[in-house]
């Protein structure tokens, strides 16, 4: 099995396992929907890059000069294949990657209130396509472990880890539901863009205070509302055209959220109002994006009339 579960101290070792293996039997499944994304990964794990740079805002995995023509092809071929791609950007081999969201950004705001990751096993909760965790490999943790349940998103993590031979950086096909089999593991958990799209927000908190160690860390990143109230939107059907979302919260309320979960030193550390700016359509990602979320005439107003998105961002500790 992973040679990371035997350090992680859960007493749901055999129920994670279990799962696990589920997992790996989706990934070498036959099935048309699973093969799309698993055979590109496979046609370019004899390419390996030299060159890693995680500390700059564009994730780079490789040189241009490390590759021929025939496999620059073949990559570039693979890589467009996993379109659309939500998070970046990513320079792969010279190829560079504009994604959706300009995640740069985000971690930008976070890096000022980052606890030391130095050394330390971490939990990135929906970690799409890995770009945080290849952020946060740039500060030498001991594991990042990426949840992400998609296929699409799994093996394109995959396939960029296989280019960049990072062993500290995993990523299993697990959700936020699977968080609370991690008992005590983690030092520090971020769960950014996942709250909003949970039906029971209180029980995901709860089941991530459970998965931090005590003393760890949860870096909350979350779409919101504006207002000083401490309320939360519950769209009738969709909220900026996501049919997923279901509360949407203040900041406030959020901060009382997670109060009352438990948690400690709770702290709104960044808060502002979305734009097109950061989350947009890009060569990358061909599909609506913000611009089509929001009332052409009253960019306070999504599609539907409600307020318009902002994002803010939480820090908070367990118990010692």
């Amino acid at each position: 099995m992973r040679d990371y579960l035997a350090e992680l101290p859960t007493p749901h070792r055999a129920e994670i396992e279990s799962l696990l293996s589920r997992c790996d039997k989706l990934e070498e499944s036959q099935k048309k929907g699973v093969t799309r994304y698993r055979r590109p990964f496979e046609a370019i794990r004899h390419l390996r890059a030299e060159h890693l740079d995680f500390g700059g805002d564009t994730v780079v995995i490789g040189r241009r000069d490390e590759l021929g023509e025939p496999d620059r092809r073949l990559l570039h071929d693979v890589l467009r294949g996993f379109m659309p791609w939500r998070k970046g950007p990513y320079e792969v081999f010279g190829i560079e990657i504009d994604a959706e969201w300009r995640s740069e950004r985000k971690w930008q705001r976070l890096r000022d209130n980052l606890p030391d990751l130095t050394g330390k096993t971490i939990a990135d909760i929906g970690s799409n396509n890995g770009y945080y965790l290849f952020r946060m490999a740039a500060h030498r943790p001991r594991l990042a472990l990426g949840f992400e349940p998609h296929l699409h998103h799994h093996f394109t993590f995959k396939t960029l880890n296989s280019l960049a031979g990072r062993k500290d950086l995993a990523s299993e096909m697990l959700g936020v539901e699977q968080l609370g089999l991690f008992e005590n593991c983690f030092d520090v958990i971020f769960m950014m863009g996942i709250l909003y799209h949970r039906i029971s927000p209180i029980e995901v908190l709860r089941e991530t205070l459970k998965a931090l160690r005590p003393g760890g860390t949860l870096l909350v990143e979350s779409q919101a509302i504006p207002g000083e109230e401490p309320i939360a939107l519950f769209p009738e059907k969709t909220y900026a055209k996501a049919p997923g979302t279901y509360f949407v919260p203040t900041a406030v309320c959020l901060v009382n959220w997670l109060t009352r979960t438990g948690f400690l030193d709770v702290e709104l550390f960044h808060s502002h109002p979305m734009s097109s700016a950061e989350q947009r359509r890009t060569a990358w990602m061909e599909f609506e994006s913000y611009e089509n979320f929001i009332d052409p005439a009253n960019p306070q107003l999504t599609v539907e009339g409600y307020p318009a998105p902002h994002r803010v961002f939480i820090k908070a500790r367990k118990k010692d």
